[in-house]
């Protein structure tokens, strides 16, 4: 397994590691509950160094971008995020993606750990089938990438640089120093909560952890594993990319309709207008069980003695203390308030469609 310029940290704090995706990344340090509602009251701190970064440089650098993902990025501005999906011909999702904008020729793609060589190599392709002037480059090995989630994490980063991230818009991120090395700093997350992410170079990126692990403990800052980053994410109604989705999903079929620029023109563009005017058979939907049992990825949806549907993600959410889950049902279920059960083993447990996200943060 790959490991993460972290992995001696881990080890060192006795977390239980696990093969994800082919690193070696911690699932718990304590436990589950712990850290996923440490999160929700105070802080947490993620290793997600095995995630991927792309940058595309040159005077077509946009002109690529418009033309590889679904999102019109025409209107981004320099120190914006934006989430947006890349696509095959076909129309289902490589990947969901962020593009991190730091100057009118360069950008920065932030991929998910699996795919980011597919990434790679599918936008390198459209760069070369239409001879676009600009570079796609892998930097992932160079960078260092932190997550640090919750409520107090705002005043934990304060700590460190003195700047008032209070003034940063969210889905907007600063280039800045931390004793005296270059690290970007993004308000953004995959927790339903307040919370930034931290880019460094990788052979600074330990040495960030322990000062931010130091700087949070009078505000009860965790190290977190991927075990909470679960829990959390679902209860946000964010999706897994290569469970929730892949490339056989259309972002018709799930929450990202919204990505899509139908008026412009991107690789994948034929596929998507197609279906959407044929429509959809089916739609992702949250799924609150009613009753006992918790729903698991791959379990089985009926409606009376109709199989409808199957669970891609599900989990007891301990911020709401009930079982959760997210699943592909047929159109014509996808209601809220729909009545559904879930094929816990040889149980049919009731369950209800419900609207997503199933958790929303207080704004204060």
């Amino acid at each position: 397994m790959k490991k993460t310029p972290l992995y001696e940290k881990h080890v060192a704090l006795h977390a239980k590691m696990i093969d994800f995706g082919g690193w070696a990344m911690p699932v718990q340090y304590t436990n589950v509950i712990d850290e996923h509602k440490t999160i929700r009251a105070a802080a947490g701190i993620f290793d997600i160094c095995h995630m991927g970064e792309i940058a595309v440089r040159g005077p077509q650098a946009l002109d690529l971008l418009q033309f590889a993902l679904t999102r019109n990025l025409q209107k981004q501005e320099t120190g914006q995020i934006k989430l947006s999906a890349l696509l095959t011909d076909d129309g289902g999702i490589i990947d969901d993606l962020t593009v991190y904008k730091l100057a009118p020729d360069y950008y920065i793609l932030v991929t998910n750990a699996t795919t980011c060589a597919s990434d790679w190599q599918r936008i390198n392709e459209l760069r070369q089938s239409r001879e676009f002037e600009c570079t796609v480059e892998n930097i992932s090995d160079k960078i260092g990438k932190l997550d640090l989630q919750g409520p107090c994490s705002q005043k934990i980063l304060h700590a460190l640089t003195n700047y008032d991230f209070s003034t940063l818009p969210y889905y907007h991120f600063m280039e800045l120093k931390i004793s005296g090395q270059p690290v970007i700093i993004s308000r953004s997350g995959y927790t339903g909560e307040d919370g930034f992410e931290i880019y460094t170079p990788a052979a600074i990126s330990g040495d960030l952890w322990d000062k931010l692990l130091e700087a949070g403990v009078e505000y009860g800052l965790k190290p977190a594993g991927l075990g909470a980053r679960d829990t959390l994410r679902l209860e946000a109604g964010m999706m897994l990319n290569g469970q929730d989705i892949t490339d056989t999903v259309s972002p018709l079929e799930v929450t990202y309709s919204w990505l899509v620029d139908l008026e412009k023109e991107f690789a994948g563009a034929a596929a998507v207008r197609a279906l959407k005017l044929s429509g959809i058979k089916k739609k992702m939907v949250g799924l609150e069980m009613t009753g006992r049992g918790i729903a698991r990825h791959g379990y089985k949806v009926f409606q009376g003695d109709n199989e409808i549907g199957v669970v891609t993600s599900g989990t007891f959410a301990p911020s709401l203390n009930k079982a959760i889950a997210l699943a592909f049902v047929d159109v014509d279920c996808c209601a809220a308030g729909t009545e559904v059960s879930i094929a816990v083993r040889e149980t049919l447990c009731p369950a209800k469609v419900v609207k997503i996200p199933f958790y929303k943060r207080l704004i204060t």
